[in-house]
């Protein structure tokens, strides 16, 4: 596999794994390229106007398809560049200086501008970066107030600490890092690379994270050749400092990025599908991908699926456009009105209910793409006049659609990949979690305005389809003797409702067959309680927990499954509902939710257990509104550990009452008290989902616990 690209003076240098060791590739005059499309003068004149860019190497002309529904090639103008980080200069000074001055509006598109640079670098060399041997990894830790700190002290390695004493510290880490030779650092975080480095060159002990210009481990105190310009970077490259993003309606942080010579860095705390999949889902993504493992580490779901999009795009002679502009087409109002949907939901049976069977359609919606041919060039295609979507009325032409082939593969490896996870395989069950992500991103990204090959009316086409097969399902398994207690998108939960029904995995085989979608028995339950919103007695979605035949637990949407809830209250709130299944009534939830509370009011429960994780919208200083988030915002700040918009912040609420951040502890400072009255709320909240599936409001339960205080004070002769 590749372990990593690092690009140097013209040339790339590629790192790879095999069975003989790690191998050092100098690839020698490596020129990535842009494409231009447009009319032939606006090409010829913009080819002449970008021979004065030292970032361009030549250009050139090259025959490419404008669009994946193009059926005739065009002329395009390639433009050479002497590095790949000159594409996205390069591209917006095209946009913003040659543009406004040579061309009317929309003349001239441009592809292949945004890859990252590993990933362009194996698309344009057609190396796969799939693995051949396992890498080797090497787990690194440096708590967060110590890196705030800018302090190697507290260095751990595979979860064991390093040496008290920072200077020691940093020598064992060398040691480590020259004895185990690592193609991957699992880091805490990627910050503690410039930390490290920056404290060894302070304490002057030989280090260097990479391996040298050998392929073998630096050693003593010579640093590999990276960076001739800053010699004291001492091994390591900031590709991209931090950034905080916004985007529908969620703040995100996007972390700063550093390249290592010869070793993969991933960043645990901010690789999403680290954390999904562990090693083995990521590898996977790497060979289905081709995005180096470093690359996909730091890459978003809607990114890995795009790059395997570029790739088929690439054997179609497809690029990427960087700026997408399919435009949603014209439909009438009607058309307008029925395509704005989204899936079917069936608001659920509020309440408690027994022998509960759960169907699932299986990948419901890439199976769709795939079974319809559902893409952006086959929807409303330009030869086809038909119609083939519902509701919609919209034609599918055809000709081989460019997503189905791209998921196909996922699907089918991902059933096999289930499969041998149910044998106890846990590297398959891991790929099989990280192609999930990637189909249940497929159908929105179909949507999303960015979307390089995506377009609207696929979205639609899709979410039609979907309504049309679970609507179909249910009248199936009504007419088949089941109940439907609720649906949604591609779940059904049922219950016999009259005697001699037919079993529902014949059913499921027949709307199976007429669906070309596997409809699944994914569980069967002793009994369920679906839960009614907070502000009303309808079915809230998504939100119920029962017991399964065999015994374990499901559980979703409630407390204990939102990030936010401390550990205390999630593990109480999983006890109460082991109370449900012990008692079947509500007052025995009571009763083990008052012992919750006497430990809480005692205090009893170590703060560790405590810790409230938000996100926060806002940078330090930027609330209007004095929030717990705002105080411990303030409380990071005044600790010195930094915080921004769309990073995690975690807290013990000591004093609710008081202002700002001393309302707050956070979890290193080892709070030793808390709120029990901020606490006993959340609670008795998560309790309440527990009995509102029993008629039992918040209301209720108030008087239900204050009922059962005084009888236990009663008890005592005691007077409550």
């Amino acid at each position: 596999m590749t372990v990593t690209v690092d690009f140097r003076d013209g040339d790339a240098v590629v790192w790879t794994r095999t069975a003989d060791g790690v191998e050092r590739e100098r690839v020698a005059g490596y020129e990535p390229s842009l494409l231009v499309a447009g009319p032939t003068d606006a090409r010829e004149h913009l080819a002449a106007w970008l021979g004065d860019d030292d970032r361009v190497a030549g250009t050139g002309t090259v025959e490419r398809y404008r669009s994946l529904a193009a059926r005739e090639p065009s002329s395009m103008l390639r433009v050479d560049l002497t590095r790949p980080d000159a594409a996205g200069p390069v591209a917006r000074r095209v946009e913003l200086e040659f543009e406004p001055a040579h061309c009317t509006p929309w003349d001239l598109r441009l592809y292949d501008v945004d890859l990252s640079p590993g990933f362009r670098f194996h698309l344009d060399t057609g190396r796969n970066p799939a693995l051949e041997e396992d890498p080797v990894t090497l787990r690194i830790d440096l708590p967060e107030p110590a890196l705030s700190a800018r302090d190697a002290g507290g260095l751990r390695v595979e979860g064991n600490p390093l040496a008290d004493d920072e200077r020691d510290a940093v020598e064992e880490l060398f040691d480590r890092l020259r004895a185990t030779d690592p193609d991957v650092l699992v880091a805490s975080s990627a910050d503690l690379v410039p930390v490290v480095s920056r404290r060894a060159e302070a304490l002057d002990v030989p280090f260097a994270w990479g391996r040298d210009s050998n392929g073998t481990n630096a050693a003593g105190d010579a640093s590999p050749s990276v960076d001739e310009s800053d010699p004291n970077e001492r091994g390591w490259r900031r590709l991209a400092g931090e950034n905080t993003y916004e985007g529908y309606g969620r703040v995100g942080h996007s972390p700063a990025r550093y390249s290592i010579p010869g070793r993969a860095i991933v960043d645990r705390w901010n690789s999403f599908m680290w954390g999904k999949a562990g090693l083995d889902g990521l590898l996977y993504l790497v060979e289905r991908s081709w995005r180096p493992i470093q690359e996909a580490g730091w890459a978003s779901i809607g990114s890995v699926l795009t790059s395997m999009q570029i790739r088929h795009a690439r054997a179609r002679y497809v690029p990427a456009p960087w700026r997408p502009w399919e435009h949603e087409r014209f439909k009438p109002v009607r058309t307008l009105h029925e395509a704005d949907r989204g899936g079917v939901t069936l608001g659920s049976a509020v309440g408690y209910h027994e022998d509960v069977v759960e169907l699932d359609f299986a990948s419901l919606y890439p199976t769709i793409i795939r079974e319809h041919n559902v893409s952006a060039e086959t929807v409303r295609c330009d030869c086809c006049s038909r119609r083939d979507v519902p509701e919609l009325g919209y034609g599918i032409c055809d000709r081989e659609g460019f997503l189905p082939n791209v998921l196909a593969r996922l699907i089918d490896d991902r059933a096999g990949f289930k499969g041998a996870a149910v044998e106890g395989e846990e590297a398959a069950g891991a790929k099989a979690d990280a192609i999930k992500w990637v189909l249940v991103s497929c159908f929105g990204y179909q949507g999303y305005r960015n979307a390089k090959f995506g377009r609207i009316e696929c979205h639609e086409a899709i979410n039609a389809i979907a309504r049309d097969t679970l609507l179909d399902a249910k009248g199936a398994l009504e007419a088949g003797g089941w109940e439907v207690l609720h649906a949604i998108v591609d779940s059904v939960w049922i219950r016999e409702d009259e005697p001699g029904a037919t079993p529902p995995e014949e059913l499921a085989g027949a709307v199976s067959a007429a669906a070309n979608v596997p409809l699944e028995l994914e569980s069967t339950y002793d009994w369920v309680c679906f839960v009614p919103k907070h502000d009303s007695n309808a079915g809230a979605l998504t939100k119920y927990f029962g017991r399964k035949r065999d015994g374990s637990y499901r559980v979703r949407g409630i407390e204990c499954r939102q990030r936010s809830t401390p550990a205390f209250v999630a593990d109480a709130q999983r006890d109460l509902i082991r109370a449900v299944d012990a008692e079947r009534s509500p007052r025995a939830v009571r009763d083990r939710l008052a012992r919750h509370l006497r430990r809480l009011d005692g205090g009893d429960v170590d703060p560790a257990d405590l810790v409230v994780t938000t996100r926060a919208t806002r940078g330090p200083g930027e609330y209007e509104a004095d929030t717990l988030t705002a105080a411990a915002l303030d409380r990071h700040s005044h600790l010195g550990v930094g915080r921004s918009a769309g990073q995690s912040v975690r807290y013990v609420v000591v004093d609710d009452g008081a202002r700002e951040r001393g309302r707050v502890r956070l979890p290193f400072e080892e709070p030793g008290g808390y709120d029990e009255g901020f606490y006993r709320e959340l609670l008795v909240r998560a309790a309440a989902s527990v009995v509102s599936p029993f008629g039992w409001d918040r209301d209720r339960l108030d008087r239900e616990l204050s009922s059962e205080r005084d009888a236990r004070l009663g008890s005592f002769g005691v007077r409550g």
